[in-house]
């Protein structure tokens, strides 16, 4: 199958909560004969929008896991992905954005550019996606794309140029005028499926010669045959002309189209689908590198050629009825159906039983997958992020960073029948989710989930109990604190014990070190054999095993240097067991001789908000132990950069919410651990010390 890759678009589609992106992605399904009835987001039939598969999205308004979907418009294939939004699932978002190549920005033409526009456009920056505007719902009352227009200029720093004008808003909102063509285009029929296309009213014409007027200017930014012609006689500027600069310039990431329509009322989004169609990049137009592994710094450029040597990427699991579904973007050869790929991560053959292509939550069996596509395999046991390759290739696609977990949560089902849905939704949820982590606390016989924050574990307890049917209890969030020693620590520990035939001896001399580095270094500088070679790795697995706990508030101990100097042994009651109890006695007696403190997660916390509301953001973060970083202030818009501990944290959204009538935001990530404030160790110090005794009782 030769695959012409300028006829394919891998595009998403993002905006703010309720800006009409599931009613736009209905309309595009219907008039690409993908789905033969519209259905809507909150339709009567009951049969409700085909891209909303999630209860719990619907509930909370965000969009937790991505829908993907492929159509046909013209003679181009688009697959589409919905990508959520929220810094929580950071993973999903990354993903997302990493195999998409261009998308379209959809915005509520009453309510403009909100916080979420802002998320999504900064998301769309950092990984330099090309985009679309599509001002969607002019049929609302006091619809004004000129004034959203300007707000994309101001707010989001885009290039935003107007491509159309409307025809009637609000109530009498017909169609649109193409500012290209200089045609008045008006969607008739049940469905907007007939456009009718005629000369520009009487009372748009004015309008419309200024701003194709507008538009001319600025596209001839990037073309200098058309800045000549604009400058003699702008009406004999040809259409091909302007496509060209306009594709030119949203793909230097310089120029930001503005479509307009109403998706509720069926109007406008045909043009739109042209719009992807003849500006988004195509597979070729963006480079993707991959990585050799064994020489991280040697990338090359995947050539999205179908006779090379295949690379693909994981970017998404979904456990359906029928097992692991593995969404996957080709980069380069061709995914066939009965043939064996390998899995880089794990160096496993994988043989290819069935490809799909997917449409929400139904697919269609396919032969093969060409490069640039996006397909799903079925039945394949991998992670999300791992690569599959072609035998005769050892580069990989770059792995996502995976940050941390900060935040733990302690989970007990409720009876036996939860125990055993809980162990399931944990093993589904820490395969499909790096930044989900799960673990067995063997001192309070309780399973701890970690992950990226409140937001974060919260949707995985409900996902437990709705998907999985596992009633379970929910402790209150605790914060990863670490301990590490700040003093030097000489020791000299002997082990004796003597029971009937043969005991147990062992003698270690050396020293304790912090380590700066937060890592566990083992030295070993004995001479003259005092200590049997062979006992050497016994004294470095003891010492391991304390590493978990700390005796300060038992914590795991972060970065410790142990210097082993000297010792003694006994022929016959010196073991292998002896040296590793002789170690972890040693660290309980002279660990807290080192003077260990508390160490706390730090974040980087980053607000943005109205300037007017700038003294309110920064004192909700001096009440919190915040530091100060940064400020940045630009047109009526404060940017607030700031180092706060995480255990300050909880409950923040809704205080920064109160303080600044909803308006402000926030993202968090890792920064580093430093050391608590003694007030706050002190109280973590007595709390472990209560635990410890009514264990004991």
């Amino acid at each position: 199958m030769a695959s012409d890759l300028t006829k394919m678009r891998n595009i998403g589609i993002s905006a703010h909560i309720d800006s009409g992106k599931t009613t736009l992605t209905e309309r595009i399904l219907f008039y690409t004969d993908r789905i033969h009835a519209i259905h809507e987001v909150r339709g009567k039939d009951g049969v409700g929008a085909t891209m909303d598969s999630m209860e719990l999205e619907r509930e909370r308004g965000i969009t937790i896991q991505s829908a993907a979907t492929h159509v046909t418009w013209g003679d181009n294939t688009v697959n589409i992905i919905d990508t959520p939004g929220h810094v929580d699932f950071t993973i999903e978002v990354e993903r997302s954005l990493r195999v998409l190549d261009g998308a379209i920005l959809v915005l509520c033409g009453v309510a403009g550019v909100q916080s979420q526009s802002i998320t999504v456009d900064r998301q769309m920056r950092r990984y330099n996606v090309p985009r679309l505007a599509f001002i969607n719902k002019l049929d609302r009352t006091g619809a004004n794309p000129a004034k959203v227009t300007d707000q994309l200029r101001e707010k989001l720093k885009l290039n935003a140029v107007m491509f159309q004008i409307p025809i009637g808003l609000e109530n009498d909102l017909k169609g649109v005028v193409d500012l290209i063509e200089m045609k008045a285009m008006v969607f008739e029929g049940d469905n907007g499926e007939k456009i009718q296309i005629g000369e520009i009213p009487a009372e748009l014409k004015e309008e419309a010669e200024m701003r194709r007027e507008v538009m001319l200017e600025e596209l001839s930014n990037f073309s200098d045959e058309l800045m000549e012609l604009v400058l003699e006689d702008p009406s004999k500027v040809p259409v091909e002309l302007i496509h060209e600069a306009t594709r030119k310039g949203v793909l230097a990431l310089e120029l930001v189209p503005v479509f307009l329509g109403s998706a509720y009322k069926n109007k406008g989004v045909q043009p739109l689908l042209d719009a992807v169609s003849s500006y988004l990049p195509c597979p070729t137009d963006v480079e993707n590198l991959a990585i050799n592994p064994k020489n991280e710094e040697e990338k090359v450029p995947v050539t999205h050629k179908n006779e090379d040597p295949t690379l693909a990427y994981a970017f998404k699991l979904e456990d359906g009825p029928y097992g692991q579904l593995t969404y996957v973007r080709v980069y380069q050869g061709c995914l066939k159906k009965g043939e064996t790929v390998y899995n880089a991560r794990t160096g496993r053959k994988v043989k290819l039983g069935r490809l799909v292509r997917m449409h929400a939550d139904k697919m269609e069996d396919i032969d093969e997958a060409p490069a640039g596509d996006i397909v799903a395999l079925f039945g394949i046991d991998c992670a999300s992020g791992d690569t599959f390759r072609g035998e005769d290739t050892d580069f990989v696609l770059s792995s996502m960073h995976v940050p941390e977990p900060v935040i733990h949560l302690a989970v007990t089902p409720t009876d036996r029948k939860a125990t055993d849905n809980m162990s399931k939704a944990l093993q589904r949820f820490s395969k499909e989710d790096p930044t989900f982590r799960v673990a067995f606390d063997d001192k309070t016989g309780q399973t701890i989930i970690s992950g990226m924050g409140e937001l974060h574990l919260d949707v995985y307890v409900e996902r437990m109990k709705r998907e999985f049917k596992a009633e379970v209890e929910v402790g209150a969030p605790r914060v990863a604190y670490r301990e590490r020693i700040t003093a030097e620590t000489p020791f000299d520990f002997t082990h004796k014990k003597q029971t009937g035939g043969s005991g147990q001896y062992g003698r270690i001399i050396g020293i304790l070190m912090p380590n700066d580095d937060g890592q566990f270094e083992y030295v070993n500088k004995v001479t003259g054999g005092n200590v049997p070679k062979e006992y050497i790795p016994s004294v470095e697995k003891g010492f391991r095993s304390c590493l978990e706990a700390g005796t300060l508030i038992g914590a795991p101990v972060d970065g410790m240097t142990v210097v082993l100097q000297d010792g003694a042994a006994h022929a016959v009651d010196s073991s292998d067991m002896a040296f590793q109890t002789t170690a972890r006695g040693c660290f309980r007696e002279y660990y807290p001789k080192g003077k260990p403190q508390v160490l706390e997660p730090v974040m980087n916390v980053v607000l943005e908000g109205p300037s007017e509301f700038q003294g309110d953001m920064v004192g909700t973060l001096l009440q919190r132990r915040g530091i100060l970083v940064g400020t940045m202030d630009q047109d009526g818009f404060v940017r607030i950069e700031s180092e706060v501990p995480l255990a300050e944290m909880f409950g923040y959204a809704t205080a920064l919410r109160s303080a600044t009538q909803g308006k402000a935001e926030f993202t968090m990530e890792f920064q580093r651990y430093a050391p608590a404030p003694r007030e706050v160790q002190e109280e973590l110090i007595e709390a472990y010390k209560k635990e410890l005794e009514e264990k004991s009782k």
